[in-house]
């Protein structure tokens, strides 16, 4: 993903500024966004203030490293079960021989 050259404080910031009244073109303009730009980052970050963007962030990177332990473990998971039906499999075989 993209890395955003304006913080998460900077666009707060941008944003109280059309809340303040200024036209959203305008602070597009000012600042070298599109207005796509400026109703996406107001649809994610609306109504918060710099902390609680910081808190968003840390909670997403918390849940992507969640997801990957995810993903990791069950691979664990499903090999172990492979390695235990192979070895029972071998049990029987070398008990019935």
């Amino acid at each position: 993903m993209k890395k955003s050259r304006y913080s998460e404080a900077q666009i707060v910031k941008i944003l109280k500024e059309v809340e303040g009244g200024r036209l959203v073109k305008e602070v597009c303009r000012e600042y070298g966004i599109s207005d796509a730009t400026y109703y996406n980052w107001k649809s994610k970050y609306g109504g918060m203030e710099a902390s609680d963007v910081k808190r968003l962030k840390e909670l997403e990177e918390e849940s992507r490293r969640l997801k990957q332990m995810y993903a990791e473990l069950s691979l664990d998971h499903k090999l172990l079960k492979d390695v235990i039906k192979k070895s029972c499999k071998f049990s029987r075989s070398t008990r019935a021989g």
